[in-house]
């Protein structure tokens, strides 16, 4: 049994527009419950498959509302923090926390690519700005900030950093974390495409993305690498991999938004800047989103 509080599948949600792309609470509520019938664990609103920059002020306290009364409790409600200060980082956490959100995963203050010293100092204030435990979401990648385990373990004290999510696609990290810091965080990995090799590597969660379309399977997966059923998985995986990788491309929003609406679970609309998919792109990933579905395995217990 893991000491950490957080541990098992936190999904990052989608967050669903209408037609007139106004925020559909009722659609994206619809996706939660989904998720929370699969056996997750936990629910990450307004990451960045949530379109979190895309949404107003406003629009993101009333999404943390509406998801948190939905839950009522059933799992953690955790809102992704990706504003372009510092303050405005410390004041959503503080909003937040009113509204009822069970904590956070936080990442660097978007648009600037700041330095060490000064990533280091963001998330010490956006930590100290609330009660609430968080996450922080190490993604060099995409967001080219890195914090790596050295700085990881200047900030172990820091007493509600209860995990990090680890998206550097560099597996090695999780070893090297884990000489660094022993077990002093909740390791996620969110890399979909990595996920068995960093199963195997010693992990304690996993913020999924492309899974929210199959989420029977996505946690029946992350259940076989729990009791260390590793022929089995590496199976799953296979008919599993091309759906993970809709994760690793730039318009993985667009992705895994198709993806959740072939499965029933959503619609495709986006928010500008981002267009919605279309031609010989749009046809390739509704190919591999149609033969996953289509070859969709008999699971069994996964336990």
């Amino acid at each position: 049994m893991s000491k950490h509080a957080w541990t098992g599948v936190f999904p990052a949600v989608t967050t669903q527009f209408r037609q007139d792309m106004s925020l559909d609470i009722e659609a994206t509520s619809k996706h939660c419950e989904a998720l929370i019938a699969s056996g997750v664990s936990g629910l990450i609103m307004a990451g960045s498959l949530g379109e979190n920059q895309t949404l107003d002020p406003s629009e993101k306290r009333t999404l943390i509302s509406e998801i948190v009364k939905m839950a009522s409790g059933r799992v953690p409600v955790l809102s992704g923090v990706a504003e372009m200060s510092t303050a405005a980082a410390c004041q959503y956490v503080r909003d937040c926390e009113k509204l009822g959100a069970n904590g956070f995963m936080v990442m660097p203050a978007m648009v600037y690519k700041a330095e060490g010293a000064e990533a280091m100092n963001h998330f010490r204030k956006v930590a100290a700005a609330t009660n609430l435990p968080w996450m922080l979401y190490n993604n060099p990648v995409g967001y080219p900030v890195d914090i790596t385990p050295a700085q990881f373990s200047q900030l172990a004290n820091i007493p509600n950093l209860v995990a990090l999510k680890e998206s550097s696609a560099n597996t090695r990290r999780i070893t090297e974390l884990r000489i660094e810091v022993g077990d002093r965080y909740s390791i996620f990995v969110g890399v979909d495409d990595l996920i068995l090799e960093s199963s195997i590597l010693g992990i304690d969660g996993w913020v999924a993305g492309s899974g929210i379309a199959f989420p029977a399977e996505n946690q029946y997966f992350w259940n076989l690498t729990r009791t260390g059923k590793w022929d089995e998985a590496r199976e799953l995986y296979k008919w599993f991999y091309p759906l993970l990788k809709l994760d690793t491309h730039v318009k993985f929003v667009q992705y895994i938004k198709l993806a959740a609406q072939e499965a029933g679970l959503g619609s495709e609309r986006v928010r500008e800047p981002r267009l919605p998919l279309s031609g010989e792109e749009r046809d390739r990933v509704l190919k591999i989103i149609h033969h996953g579905i289509a070859n969709r395995p008999k699971l069994g217990t996964g336990k």
